[in-house]
């Protein structure tokens, strides 16, 4: 009796345990979702993984070596053009300026003196060649003696050496004046030198010295971005650049910010293509600064190309590949069968088709249920 319960219930495993691998495991493996194609419209988009970037990017550098002594913003900040970044130390510069602007004066001084000089000269030499020409009249008629006459003459040529003197006096000392106002402005120069100021409105993205730190003219102190430059430097395959145009709109997703999308356009397209990746930078301007923002940042766009109307559309997830074909797979006879399907135009998520069977089922693959082949058994 046994027995015989022993054996009707390894007889009742055998029957049931193939019946729940086939209801169980068998049959929900075999089970697809099915779509149809639909219609509407499609934006057809094409996308490019790049960096922001800008246009003006201002590398600040002090204009002459030496030490700081006062730095004004920070990296992160905003700046207006004309703002004070950078001072540097004049060490002697300012009394410098002060011994050469009094130089200048004395100068000046000089000429104004010699001229003054020259005009009195001049007033002399008018009176002594009236006392020349009597005295010359007089010799002639023997009424004066000729010792007065050369005496009249001398003073006559003297005043005339006088005046050739001083006019050359003056001419040295307005050259002396040109060189005094020379140096004081090149002293002005070197001391305007010592403060740098924002060459445009911008945002500080670095800060590479410090307060009491000793510099080079070459060195880099502040790196400023013009925001209103900014853009993504995108890559897009040139197989696809063509269809990019410059004014088309696009968005924006930061790796940093994957939810909140700019609006951009595409501002300028480069005219050579990299010869080993086979890509052209796209530059993709933002409609909306983003603050912050971060050069370097990886941005990936996404710029629309064309707009069609009324196609028959399906979801990119359905498409596969099959002997170099793309297609999807339906359903004959509950069994499934390779489709091939000739692609429109498509975008991130949507094809369009070139079919008219809006009755058509497609199989919605799943990687977590049985890969699908010709002839496989399919349940819906």
């Amino acid at each position: 009796m046994k027995s015989m319960r022993k054996y009707i219930v390894l007889l009742a495993v055998a029957i049931a345990l193939p019946a729940l691998v086939y209801f169980k495991i068998f049959i929900p493996k075999h089970t697809f979702t099915m779509i149809r194609p639909t219609k509407g419209e499609l934006q057809v988009t094409i996308q490019g993984i790049g960096n922001v970037n800008a246009l003006r990017i201002y590398s600040i550098t002090a204009q002459t070596g030496g030490k700081i002594v006062a730095m004004t913003t920070d990296e992160g900040q905003w700046v207006k053009k004309g703002d004070l970044l950078l001072v540097m130390d004049g060490v002697d510069m300012p009394r410098q300026l002060e011994i050469a602007r009094a130089n200048l004066g004395k100068a000046e001084n000089d000429v104004k003196a010699l001229q003054g000089e020259l005009e009195n000269q001049k007033a002399q030499k008018a009176l002594l060649q009236i006392t020349f020409d009597r005295y010359a009249k007089l010799n002639k008629r023997g009424f004066v003696a000729q010792a007065e006459y050369d005496k009249a003459r001398s003073d006559l040529l003297g005043i005339r050496g006088a005046i050739t003197a001083t006019t050359s006096r003056i001419a040295s000392s307005n050259s002396a004046v040109v060189a005094a106002r020379k140096s004081v402005e090149a002293l002005q120069e070197k001391i305007d030198r010592l403060k740098v100021s924002a060459p445009a409105d911008g945002y500080v993205i670095s800060r590479e010295a410090e307060v009491a730190q000793y510099v080079q003219p070459s060195m880099v102190v502040y790196t400023i971005v013009d925001a209103q430059t900014l853009w993504v430097e995108a890559k897009i395959d040139e197989r696809l650049s063509a269809r990019v145009k410059e004014g088309q709109e696009a968005t924006i997703i930061l790796r940093s910010q994957p939810d909140h999308p700019y609006t951009g356009v595409v501002r300028r397209i480069n005219a050579m293509t990299d010869a080993v990746t086979l890509e052209r930078k796209i530059n993709v301007a933002f409609e909306h600064i983003p603050v912050p923002f971060f050069i370097n940042e990886q941005a990936r766009v996404i710029i629309a190309v064309q707009h069609l109307k009324d196609v028959t559309k399906l979801p990119r997830t359905v498409v596969v590949q099959k002997g170099g074909r793309q297609g999807g797979w339906t359903v004959r006879a509950g069994k499934a069968h390779f489709l091939p399907l000739t692609i429109v135009d498509e975008n991130a998520t949507e094809i369009a088709i070139q079919t008219d069977q809006r009755d058509l089922s497609i199989i919605v693959p799943d990687p977590h249920k049985k890969s699908l082949r010709e002839g496989m058994r399919i349940y819906q």
